[in-house]
């Protein structure tokens, strides 16, 4: 054998920077959750149509125009985003049964459910994408005046797909904050596949943020959302329909299923310092504040919301910069706690090398690390 080449056996073995094998298996597997999702959205069209037939439609309310039916791709638009606020709502909810202390139910099997979590949100990503397509070509029909050739699928695509450039009305927020989602939600959705590469302690740290991109999602919804611009019971429906997903958000930081997220056995350990027991606490507190927040929401019926008479114009906040430097902390803080865990990796690993040393020379074989025994 040539010195310097690793033996065939070894490469085959090696592991893979993207888990291809397991993401097919999902795209498989999520065929019959996304036919499902499919005619969901067909069912929310129809029932968006019912509406503006009627003239119970709040769309139509406050922009009489969209009652044609030319304009049927608003209203396909307008169904994906909600058939794909219905899935991600699906998702984070199995996301979080998961990641928490197990239920002790006869039905409940950890497995199915984090299997399930993976195809939902694979199909969330795709509605989302379809949210944000048909909008487009709703866009492309609607400027066939203002602009004329390639002109305008240059300008449409510009407003469509690159955040903070829609020009007009509530859009100028709506959509910056709804590409911000999407944009945010492929990476930190398929961070699982890159496990083997990255290790299983930083995608389950990066998959944490996910529950950011969902809130981005409801914002977008319920403060632009044309459907429910107006007060009124839905939009409170909504809103308590988020209380299960803060409970269950509070349920898995107080009783995470990992041994080593839980406080008590940090401490007992000696890895906890001061500075994580105050993140600690800060965490639940916020979980604690904000299901306050939505009880104050579905008491009082202030919201965001307008009131059907005399809405007049609606002041936009928060301003784009704001947003933007949001986002920048954002990403400081995944990419922060990303070289963080990588580090934790790094030690565990040469801890474990060391370990293997005096345990070859014993004939024994040694433990793996903490990465390693996680499947990665």
């Amino acid at each position: 054998m040539v010195e310097g080449r690793q033996p065939l056996r070894s490469l085959r073995n090696a592991p893979r920077k993207f888990d291809w094998p397991a993401l097919r298996a999902d795209l498989k597997g999520a065929v019959p959750d996304a036919t499902l999702a499919l005619v969901a959205t067909a069912a929310i069209f129809l029932w968006l149509v019912v509406r503006v037939e009627n003239g119970t439609s709040g769309t139509t309310q406050l922009m009489p125009m969209m009652s044609d039916w030319d304009n049927w791709t608003y209203w396909l638009c307008q169904a994906f985003g909600w058939s794909g606020l219905l899935w991600a709502y699906i998702t984070v909810i199995l996301g979080l049964l998961r990641s928490g202390r197990q239920p002790r139910w006869r039905w409940f099997r950890g497995a199915t459910v984090e299997r399930l979590h993976r195809t939902t949100s694979l199909t969330t990503i795709g509605l989302m994408f379809m949210h944000a397509l048909v909008f487009f070509v709703d866009k492309v029909q609607a400027n066939r005046e203002q602009y004329a050739g390639a002109e305008r699928f240059f300008k449409t695509f510009t407003h469509i797909w690159v955040p903070g450039t829609y020009p007009s009305g509530t859009g100028r927020v709506a959509i910056f904050v709804g590409l911000i989602a999407f944009y945010l939600a492929i990476p930190l959705g398929l961070a699982f596949y890159l496990r083997h590469r990255t290790g299983s302690r930083v995608w389950l740290a990066l998959h944490r943020f996910i529950i950011v991109v969902y809130a981005l999602s409801v914002w977008h919804t319920l403060l632009y959302g044309t459907n429910v611009w107006y007060d009124g019971s839905f939009r409170d429906l909504v809103w308590a329909l988020q209380l299960p997903i803060a409970g269950l958000l509070l349920f898995r930081l107080l009783a995470p299923a990992r041994p080593a997220e839980r406080l008590r056995s940090r401490r007992a350990s000696g890895s906890a310092p001061v500075y994580a027991v105050g993140a600690w606490v800060a965490g639940r507190l916020s979980v604690v504040l904000i299901m306050v927040g939505l009880l104050a929401v579905m008491i009082s019926g202030v919201d965001g919301g307008r009131p059907q008479e005399g809405h007049g114009s609606h002041e936009l906040w928060p301003e784009r910069w704001v947003i933007w430097a949001s986002l920048v902390l954002f990403v400081v803080a995944i990419v922060v706690t990303a070289r963080r865990q990588r580090s934790v990796r790094t030690r565990g690993t040469k801890s474990s090398t060391q370990a293997a040393k005096p345990s070859a020379n014993r004939g024994e074989t040694a433990a793996p690390s903490v990465d390693e025994a996680d499947g990665s």
